[in-house]
């Protein structure tokens, strides 16, 4: 039986409190309050919306993904958070991308002057052929312009390709603190490191930059409106010490193990991480995990959601809040308990998939849908009552 919002989130406020974590207060210091919408009363992220309806890479279900472009929509939409992934490029500037190949998300193919930057490189141990954002300049970077990753499920969202080009975390920031200002309530990002290791060992790290940004902007305190996440928990830790911002362990699937587990030759995986032992040993540093939605309940080999884990529970016991990743609408990504018809593009019954993964329990969720989600949200926020109860 799973706890309504206002009283989970009490309990979840009072762990956090006891493990010396507590979040309180928004004002972002003289400087930011005014350019993000600060000092009117309002709590950290224990006052979000529950359960939270996080953009992933912006609405990037109807526009191509980490643009001003997708960014704008979601948060029209009503997106309580809108994500971030940061990249370098080879001047050491930070832009938002899912990934430094960027051969599928801009049209960086269709540069003549390019084409000899084509290469294959060993990423966290894979091979990926194409080109990457730490061979470009952020001007050269700027040349470029954005397109959709998937368009043979995305199709519509082909036809604003070129409209954007490859944002950096600055504008982004400042585009924040534009909208924060003209609504006179605080826009929240989700940052994520990426590849953090692998940028760090080519002199390009990612977390020193961010920080620098973040105290520029006012989002370094522990109320500001930012999560910083990243797959690689050094990466976390290194940022606990930088700045004071609520911060997220994000968890794959149980196999595998974290790159920087890799190479300090760890040989724990995500599997030890959601135990009770891992997951006491992520609060020391983070306020929360991102655990893939099999986490919480697995598929089992026919794409069927099976039984439930005990991580919400054993998370929430730790003070650890969940932000799963990531709830779409189209078929192709659906548990197959929740798909219609046999086009993997078209929308399955995405409200049911939502609400089973709500009735866990989980204080948040990434999508590319966020209008969806708000909507599946509405049944679970504070005074109204949950399907399950």
């Amino acid at each position: 039986m799973t706890q309504g919002g206002a009283a989970r989130r009490t309990v979840i406020g009072a762990a956090v409190l006891a493990a010396g974590t507590g979040i309180t207060g928004l004002a972002a210091g003289p400087a930011a309050a005014s350019a993000t919408g600060g000092g009117h009363g309002e709590g950290g992220f224990r006052d979000l919306p529950y359960p939270t309806v996080i953009a992933h890479r912006g609405a990037s279900g109807y526009r191509p993904e980490h643009t001003l472009g997708s960014y704008q929509l979601a948060l029209d939409m009503g997106a309580d958070i809108i994500e971030q992934d940061l990249v370098p490029t080879k001047d050491g500037h930070l832009v938002c991308r899912h990934e430094n190949e960027i051969g599928g998300t801009t049209d960086v193919a269709d540069h003549a002057e390019f084409a000899g930057r084509r290469t294959t490189k060993s990423i966290d141990g894979v091979p990926v052929t194409g080109w990457f954002t730490e061979d470009f300049t952020l001007a050269e970077l700027k040349t470029l312009r954005a397109k959709e990753r998937i368009p043979a499920v995305r199709q519509r969202n082909t036809l604003y390709d070129g409209q954007w080009a490859v944002p950096t975390f600055e504008e982004v920031l400042r585009w924040a603190n534009r909208e924060s200002r003209r609504r006179d309530k605080q826009v929240w990002l989700h940052v994520e490191t990426k590849h953090p290791s692998y940028f760090r060992a080519l002199g390009l790290g990612l977390e020193e930059p961010l920080a620098k940004l973040l105290r520029r902007y006012g989002r370094d305190r522990r109320d500001s409106a930012v999560f910083l996440q990243s797959f690689e928990p050094s990466s976390i830790q290194r940022l606990s010490r930088l700045v004071s911002a609520p911060r997220v362990v994000l968890l794959s699937a149980a196999g595998t193990r974290p790159w920087d587990f890799e190479l300090a030759k760890d040989p724990r995986t995500v599997a030890d991480l959601v135990k009770p032992e891992g997951l006491r040993w992520i609060a020391g540093f983070a306020q929360g995990i991102g655990p893939t939605l099999d986490l919480v309940i697995p598929r089992d080999a026919a794409g069927k959601l099976g039984t439930p884990t005990t991580l919400v529970k054993d998370a929430h016991a730790q003070g650890l809040l969940l932000h799963p990743y990531t709830a779409r609408n189209e078929n192709s990504f659906l548990p197959a308990d929740f798909r219609r018809g046999a086009d993997p593009a078209a929308y399955g019954d995405a409200f049911a998939a939502y609400r089973t993964y709500f009735e866990q329990g989980i204080d948040g969720i990434f999508t590319d849908n966020p209008d969806t989600g708000l909507l599946a949200a509405e049944a679970f926020r504070p005074g109204r009552r949950p399907v399950n109860r």
